[in-house]
């Protein structure tokens, strides 16, 4: 199956560099790394943006037949919340965040921590699949 472009994909990916630009620290490095690792994984993946407020000014969110991850960034993590987090097979205990929910998981990153990029990638991978067979088949 074919993803087409979201109509504000352009916008959504301008936006997020530019959050990747104006935090300009480790923060904006590691927002930096996942979204490549993501469309590493998935290049069919879409950009998106959503929830913009004048208190928040939006979040990253990472599509693909429905929401795989968010990227929000605090002072002391890079939070990766997976929508589906809670169903998804995590063998290498990524999901150290959100564990208590019965839907999602997050994975926070600290200044200077490592993220094991093959087992991130086969999660992000896990969640599109999860999401493919969530989806109403047509007829």
């Amino acid at each position: 199956m074919t993803t087409k472009p979201a109509p504000n994909s352009a916008a959504a990916s301008k936006n997020i560099t530019k959050r990747i630009e104006e935090l300009g620290d480790w923060r904006g490095e590691t927002l930096a790394r996942v979204r490549q690792l993501i469309h590493q994984a998935d290049p069919g993946i879409q950009e998106e943006w959503k929830w913009e407020k004048p208190s928040s000014g939006g979040t990253p969110v990472w599509s693909h037949d429905g929401g795989v991850c968010t990227g929000e960034s605090y002072k002391q993590v890079v939070k990766l919340t997976f929508f589906r987090g809670a169903s998804l097979k995590d063998p290498r205990k990524l999901f150290n965040s959100s564990l208590e929910g019965n839907t999602r998981r997050a994975i926070d990153i600290r200044e200077g921590e490592k993220l094991d990029e093959a087992a991130f990638k086969e999660l992000i991978r896990s969640a599109v699949a999860a999401n493919s067979a969530a989806r109403p088949r047509r007829a």
